[in-house]
């Protein structure tokens, strides 16, 4: 008795608490929302609370304080409205429960169903190729053309799952962090939610790399005191001026992200103490009636640049030509004390609630009709293009996913057709992408361009300011080596249409050309005969035999000939994993034959994801051998930090953790990716490169060659090395057992005279 009673008083205490979370959720937004919708919002809370109760996460808690904290998020950290705290509440009732859309329809309305509807993953059978989590990336961005708060939402419950994410195993933890990485956070960006994507960027660099992570905080806050005293010294003179001059304002420094550092200092490779701009000052004004706020923060810019001198070619104007997400501000890096740039942001109170909330604070500014209409015209834009992606319903979801990013993440350019109407592209694109752009006939007619009135190709580069004219002939069609140049959603969705189009025309005529040969001996297509055509005509599938018929590349007047020769022997594939990586045998064997080899490789033990992968060495006939496959993409050595994942052979490749590729497929195939520790005995060496530079001197090649080979006795397989103006750089691919043997190596190095910079070059060639 007194043991339920217990149990019943830890409930009773849990509950209060889960209360207690849902008050404090809604209570700063009670002014704010009417008296029926804040009813609505409670019975929301209400049937959440009842459809999860009894569930528990993974950390141990009640599953209804994930909806309340996700609420929280959209409401206080955003600042959406009751519908979306409704959705918000509701978004994993039907996916974990047994409610349907059509019960959240009924007790909430059509509008909180759809949008719960778009928040709830797939679940089903998909086909083998398929990536589930690319299929519900896809269908969450089908509900962003009728209302974008469903992903504003999903934004909101992924920045908590990674709050949250300590409690999860660690193959999990990668997932979830490369996902996020790979889509959220650029997604975030996109729709100009800075706190967020910045947040999330730092929570997926914790979990890819906590030791750079912690690294670089704890480096942030040992230079905490010498960075305040240096603002206040940059900021007093600013802040006298701005007094003088009557304006109303707010001054801060805003620290530079730690995922910001670890990314320059990865690009640039340079440690922590080489990054000088840590910080930035922003200024945010409130506007004086009547006078146009852009005039403003050129006046405010006119302060600053009078008391420290500017880097023009730092200048960013983003008020006369807002970002395709709305941001406004200007920004400029000027000379601070100590002989240290400094960046400066000068912004309205109006332009900083949106570079802080993006299109969510829209709502905030309505009665500013000109620049709402502005941006809501951008977003319009924005929302256009993902509709062009989601049209083709048979298109993959892989791909999808690719071009997506690749088309709505990337950096902007501004391009002008002959009249001067201007158009907004994605950097890199080509003049065929314009053409596309204008309307898919020019794209599919275009056989060159004038740009700023000068002739030249289709896969000609533009660049922001250039004007575009698009030639075109009548008996131009698209060319499937124009996809290897044109880098927009759009374009390359009309090329391939184009393309299955005439492949699909060329099959259906291949078809009819096969079985009017067929007849004429008097046979008719089955799979038998089709199994004897194949390889006698070097092709891999039916359809291309179909399509090469069809376009005249196959003909077949010897097919009598080849159906009258004995079925050719089958082939039994195995793998063999050496140094160096796969090494296809293929074998012939007839149907009831031994295998050819006593060691063919059979069905491999499944792997427990649980538990980490061990990349183990072993040997076999004196030959080492790995129970791994390197990526070519990275070339890991053992000591990097390294992932898995189980290709479709069910081979194990290995990435490094930092690897796009890795990032890539842990975002589309995470339930695929395995965690991966070294296990290595030194019988291999690994092939790396390092990259060399210094002051030239006599002698420094024949010093460095003697560390390499006698103090570490270190193999070179190539050593190439050039001067100029008093300037060596050089290269040296070595064969290493590990990543602490290149670091003793490279650290032996750095003490040769003259040398300065010694960089690992991620991709080698063998």
């Amino acid at each position: 008795m007194a043991k339920a009673d217990t149990t019943g008083d830890m409930y009773r205490k849990e509950q209060e608490m889960v209360n207690e979370r849902f008050e404090e959720m809604l209570s700063s937004r009670v002014r704010d929302i009417a008296s029926e919708n804040l009813e609505l919002i409670r019975k929301a809370f209400a049937f959440a609370d009842d459809a999860h109760r009894g569930v528990r996460r993974k950390s141990g808690e009640p599953y209804i304080l994930h909806p309340i904290a996700v609420a929280r998020i959209v409401a206080h950290e955003i600042g959406l409205g009751a519908k979306s705290i409704c959705a918000a509440l509701l978004h994993d009732v039907v996916e974990d429960t047994e409610y349907t859309v059509d019960d959240i329809s009924h007790r909430f309305g059509p509008k909180i169903a759809s949008m719960v509807d778009g928040l709830t993953k797939i679940s089903g059978v998909f086909d083998q190729n398929s990536s589930i989590q690319a299929e519900n990336f896809r269908k969450m961005l089908l509900t962003i053309t009728d209302d974008i708060r469903v992903i504003i939402i999903k934004l909101a419950d992924r920045l908590h799952n990674m709050r949250t994410l300590d409690s999860m195993p660690a193959h999990k933890q990668m997932k979830i962090a490369s996902e996020t990485i790979y889509l959220f956070a650029p997604l975030a960006h996109r729709l100009g939610l800075y706190s967020i994507k910045t947040e999330l960027e730092d929570l997926s660099l914790k979990y890819r790399f906590p030791e750079a992570y912690n690294g670089i905080l704890r480096k942030i806050e040992e230079s905490e005191a010498n960075r305040h005293q240096f603002i206040q010294l940059f900021t007093q003179p600013i802040i006298e001026k701005l007094h003088e001059s009557n304006i109303e304002y707010d001054l801060s420094s805003r620290l530079k992200s730690i995922y910001s550092i670890w990314k320059k200092m990865q690009v640039k490779k340079v440690p922590f103490k080489e990054i000088y701009d840590l910080f930035a000052i922003r200024i945010v004004f409130e506007p004086s009636p009547g006078i146009p706020e852009r005039a403003q923060c050129w006046h405010i810019y006119s302060i600053i640049t009078e008391l420290y001198k500017p880097k023009q070619d730092r200048l960013r104007d983003w008020v006369s030509s807002p970002k395709a997400n709305g941001y406004e501000a200007l920004h400029c890096t000027v000379m601070g004390p100590f002989g240290t740039w400094v960046e400066v942001q000068i912004r309205s109170q109006r332009m900083n609630d949106i570079a802080e909330l993006g299109f969510a604070a829209h709502w905030k500014y309505k009665e500013n009709v000109q620049s709402i209409a502005d941006r809501e015209s951008e977003l319009d834009k924005w929302i256009r293009r993902i509709r062009e992606l989601l049209e083709d319903p048979k298109n993959d979801a892989i791909e999808f996913l690719e071009d997506f990013k690749l088309n709505l993440f990337g950096a902007e350019i501004i391009v002008f057709t002959p009249k001067g109407e201007e158009k907004v592209m994605p950097q890199h694109a080509t003049a065929l992408d314009f053409a596309f752009e204008i309307h898919s006939e020019i794209g599919n007619h275009a056989i060159g361009a004038k740009v700023n009135h000068k002739l030249v190709p289709l896969n000609y580069v533009l660049s922001s300011g250039d004007q575009v004219e698009i030639l075109t002939a009548n008996n131009q069609k698209p060319q499937s080596e124009w996809l290897s140049f044109v880098s927009t959603a759009k374009a390359k969705t009309y090329i391939k249409s184009a393309l299955k189009a005439e492949v699909k025309n060329r099959t259906a005529k291949g078809m009819e050309i096969l079985n009017a040969k067929l007849q004429e001996i008097g046979l008719t297509s089955s799979s038998r005969i089709l199994n004897k055509l194949l390889p006698a005509y070097q092709v891999h599938t039916k359809e291309e035999f179909y399509s090469k018929i069809g376009a005249g590349i196959i003909n077949l007047n010897d097919i009598k000939k080849i159906l009258k020769q004995n079925t050719p022997n089958r082939f039994v594939r195995y793998w063999n994993i050496t140094f160096g990586g796969l090494v296809r045998l293929n074998t012939p064997s007839g149907p009831s034959s031994a295998p050819a080899d006593e060691h063919e490789i059979q069905d491999k033990p499944a792997i427990d994801k649980k538990k980490p992968f061990l990349l183990e060495e072993s040997v076999v006939d004196d030959t080492a051998t790995l129970s791994y496959v390197r990526a070519e993409c990275c070339k890991p050595i053992p000591g990097d930090d390294v992932i898995g994942y189980l290709d479709d052979k069910d081979d194990v490749v290995i990435h490094k953790k930092g690897c796009p590729e890795a990032i890539r497929l842990s975002a589309q195939h995470g339930n695929r990716i395995i965690d991966a520790k070294w296990s290595v005995h030194k019988l291999m060496s690994f092939l790396s490169r390092i990259e060399i530079r210094g002051i030239d001197r006599i002698g420094v090649v024949s010093d460095v060659a003697k560390v390499v080979s006698e103090h570490f006795n270190v193999n070179m397989r190539r050593f190439s090395i050039e001067s100029h103006d008093g300037i060596f750089e050089g290269s040296m691919d070595l064969y290493v057992h590990n990543r602490t043997d290149l670091n003793n190596l490279i650290l032996g190095l750095m003490k040769v005279k003259g040398v300065d910079t010694i960089n690992r070059v991620e991709k080698v060639e063998e």
